[in-house]
């Protein structure tokens, strides 16, 4: 009797072999035994049986599934893709290294639901918007660390390190407030880096049009339990018109220490760059100059015991010069514009899994500071602006606490998250504030998914939007925050052959804040809109060909379209972010394996874009012009062999000349080459 118990007990155990993106969902594996065999995972799963399994035989009757899991960050307990009820756009690393995209920007413009308009080249500066947000609107996480700029969203992707160093990029689209505190309002980009589990060495050097120079050292190695990351990164170029030179370097350092209570994470990162800023912000002054020093450290610590508990310490500094003429200056200016940002956070999140589910809850605290000739209030003595010959004579800082609590529910094919977010801004008059949220979905097959969601955030201004008085631009000191509600829903497909999803989400925003003016004015002034509303959809396909058929078909084929429509009420300014807005947008690749380690990826990018902006020609102001749609072409030529990867890569292959922020010129067609070997040893 005894044998045959043990026998119809084997009949359920399932083993993961693989950790690959194929198409099962582990709900398969709910309410079963389950064995973890090659692979490590890093997350507990919401089913008690999988700390029995590791008693069981594997010798024993199995079946085995490929995994389509990653852990992703969309929520505030540790959940795996599959479990999450709302739209996350993972880009993994091999997605990374094929890709033509030579920048963390220039890559998360590959994804339909993110608007990237860039003024410089290569990273230098790019505002990057979910599902027709505003830069401001959305958070970046580096390993799940807010390093958002609380001066300007200019400054958010201020990243200390370089694109070879990212494992994988997480992007949550639509509001997450209660997941990860104020400001992220239209959505979220989690950045995640690499930690190796071996020693190595990997050396890269690449050049192309324009002078463009790129180079990173970049090394592993283990000293007891603790894994050493570092890299060092210098890139540069002469510029592909007048004033749009720029030099970058990067350096980051992360380490993490693997005991038996928990986990050790620490790292800390420092980014330098100087560019030329050609009309970044008025073409009236096309000679300016801009450069930024960001220091950024974090120290995270992850128990295992009961009562999870992930107590985090982290603290960004960016400092920044903007210079009107880089020079000649005309005679009436005086100086440039200094500032300086300082965030200390603190944040403790706990979860615990239960009968009834996980419910995790937390509070972070957060102050944000600036010191400043041009924003803030006027200061009692002035401070020496570090390494200029200037001075600070305005500062501004606020407290933020925030507290969340949410619970998720898996349940047969059903799962279900709510949660709240509780915010108090110390020193206002906004008392407290509670943003509320549910996320829903219902499996009707193993491949084929239903889900629905509505969540609520809010956006504080920065002070920028605050404070910033120029030639051009006055801000508003009396600003409100920004408040949105969003629902939406749809389905989510996940076979061999198809995977892919289709949304459609409908937001409402207030007191939306924007920079406006009167057709006819010189002068920007911030406000709050009165109302907003945003109808969207989204699709996006994968078609794994090679994988089904086999070859000459291609390895994979992706397609992705987003729409939105964009309603204002009683609004008859000139918008110069909240209303350029991408109506349409469409990316194809094509990624395809020619000969044995060469492979070729191709890419094309069609965008359509809401708005108006005003024309600068032969040195003065013209009328209002539309901007005109426009296809992108891109591809990139791999070889890879033991350590070694040899690539070119042609952005913007056909040369198009296109207008995606106001007057400032794109570059054309540019070309890049580059080598990289990677060296492993004991």
């Amino acid at each position: 009797m005894k044998k045959k118990s043990l026998r119809k007990c084997a009949q359920h155990v399932l083993i993961f072999s693989k950790w690959s993106r194929k198409s099962y969902s582990l709900f398969q594996t709910l309410n079963r035994i389950v064995v973890i065999s090659v692979l490590t995972v890093s997350y507990l799963l919401s089913v008690p049986a999988v700390s029995s399994a590791a008693d069981q035989d594997t010798t024993e009757v199995k079946i085995q599934y490929d995994l389509d899991e990653i852990e992703v960050s969309a929520q505030r307990a540790p959940a795996i893709y599959s479990q999450v009820a709302r739209i996350v756009s993972v880009i993994e690393r091999k997605e990374i290294e094929s890709s033509p995209a030579q920048s963390v920007q220039e890559l998360l413009g590959y994804v339909a639901g993110v608007d990237v308009r860039q003024r410089g080249a290569e990273g230098v500066q790019a505002d990057v918007s979910i599902r027709g947000g505003t830069f401001d609107q959305t958070l970046i996480l580096l390993n799940g660390i807010n390093i958002t700029d609380p001066q300007t969203g200019h400054h958010n992707l201020n990243l200390p390190l370089s694109l070879s160093q990212i494992d994988h990029i997480e992007v949550l689209e639509g509001p997450a407030a209660r997941i990860y505190g104020p400001n992220a309002f239209s959505g979220a980009i989690n950045i995640v880096s690499k930690q190796f589990d071996f020693n190595s060495i990997k050396l890269y050097l690449g050049g192309g049009s324009f002078g463009f120079f790129n180079s990173n050292l970049s090394g592993s190695f283990k000293t007891g339990k603790l894994k050493h990351s570092v890299a060092l990164n210098r890139k540069s170029s002469n510029g592909y018109i007048n004033n749009t030179d720029f030099g970058i370097s990067n350096l980051f350092y992360s380490n993490q220490l693997n005991v038996e209570k928990g986990k050790l994470n620490f790292q800390l990162g420092a980014s330098q760059k100087g560019f030329g800023a050609n009309s970044f912000y008025t073409p009236k002054y096309p000679n300016q100059y801009e450069e930024t020093k960001t220091l950024f450290s974090s120290i995270k610590w992850e128990s295992n015991s009961k009562i999870h508990l992930t107590p985090v310490i982290y603290w960004r500094r960016n400092q920044d010069r903007f210079e009107l003429f880089r020079n000649n200056p005309a005679p009436w200016y005086k100086i440039h514009n200094y500032h300086l940002t300082n965030v200390y956070g603190g944040n403790l999140n706990s979860w615990i899994q239960w009968k009834l589910g996980k419910t995790a809850f937390g509070v972070e605290l957060r102050s944000e500071n600036i010191l400043s000739n041009v924003l803030g209030e006027a200061m009692d003595s002035p401070k020496k602006v570090p390494g200029e010959n200037a001075e600070f004579t305005k500062l501004a800082s606020r407290n933020t606490t925030s507290g969340f609590l949410e619970h998720s529910v898996y349940l047969y094919n059903w799962s279900l998250t709510a949660g709240l977010l509780s915010n108090f801004i110390l020193g206002s008059d906004l008392g407290v504030n509670v943003f509320p949220g549910i996320d829903v979905s219902y499996n009707l097959t193993q491949a084929i998914k239903l889900y629905s969601s509505y969540n609520t955030s809010l956006r504080m201004p920065t002070f920028t939007d605050l404070y910033y008085s120029g030639p051009t631009n006055i801000g508003n000191p009396n600003l409100a925050p920004e408040k949105s509600a969003t629902l939406e829903g749809g389905l989510k497909l996940n076979k061999k052959l198809l995977q892919g999803h289709i949304v459609v989400f409908y937001r409402q925003g207030k007191d939306i804040i924007d920079w406006v003016k009167k057709e006819g004015d010189d002068v920007w002034q911030a406000q709050n809109l009165t109302h907003l509303v945003s109808l969207g959809t989204e699709v996006q396909v994968q078609f794994n060909l090679q994988e089904q058929f086999g070859r000459p078909f291609p390895n994979k084929i992706n397609l992705s379209y987003f729409n939105n429509n964009l309603k204002k009420e009683n609004f008859d300014y000139i918008s110069n972010y909240v209303l350029d807005n991408l109506k349409n947008k469409l990316i194809g690749s094509i990624n395809q394996k020619i000969v044995k380690n060469l492979w070729i990826d191709l890419k094309v990018l069609f965008q359509d874009r809401e708005g108006t902006y005003t024309e600068f020609v032969d040195g003065g102001w013209g009328s209002e012009v539309e901007y005109k749609p426009f296809w992108m072409f891109d591809a990139k030529l791999n070889y890879n062999w033991t350590g070694l990867n040899i690539f070119i890569s042609a952005n913007n292959i056909f040369n198009v000349a296109y207008n995606d922020l106001g007057n400032v010129v794109q570059p054309g067609r540019w070309i890049k080459a580059g080598i990289s070997y990677q060296l492993k040893f004991d």
